[in-house]
């Protein structure tokens, strides 16, 4: 049996573990018992940031943003849109960088928007600026991706 998969719980943020064997879309959290996958982005602040980022199994895509920002407005729905579809397979999360300049200064961000792809606790991809959307094909399903620059390689199948 394949070992269990550590999810955050974004209302409570307890760290929960789903069977590999179970669909991770209708897993609920054994504390609150909300629903661990919304499919909206989750706020993280100074005192949730850390557990989200560090404990998660799945990766963690950060939109690091601000209210006043309009590249920030302009790529929020774009972000939405990637919570909705691409969940449970990558957790999505914001950090307002006016509320939270501490966070923004441990990272070292200098403009926004900017999306940080963080897997196990660590900084996997970095993108600065607006992202498109693009639907592509893996495995001979239509999966819709984030293209930040290139093509994301991470799959064999795209086309």
């Amino acid at each position: 049996m394949s070992e269990p998969i550590h999810v955050v719980c974004p209302h409570c943020n307890a760290v929960n573990r789903i069977p590999s064997d179970r669909p991770a879309a209708e897993a609920v959290c054994g504390k609150c018992k909300q629903r661990l996958f919304t499919g909206e982005p989750v706020a993280l602040t100074g005192q949730n940031f850390n557990k989200h980022i560090e404990r998660h199994d799945i990766p963690v895509v950060v939109d690091f943003w601000a209210p006043w920002c309009g590249p920030c407005r302009a790529m929020a729905p774009i972000f939405d849109r990637a919570a909705k579809e691409l969940e449970p397979r990558v957790r999505f999360a914001k950090v307002n960088v006016d509320e939270e300049p501490s966070i923004a200064a441990h990272y070292g961000i200098r403009g926004i928007p900017t999306l940080i792809v963080f897997d196990h606790g660590e900084v996997a991809k970095e993108h600065a600026g607006l992202v498109r959307t693009s639907a592509r094909f893996c495995g001979g399903r239509r999966v819709f991706v984030l293209v930040c620059g290139d093509l994301p390689r991470n799959c064999r199948h795209v086309k």
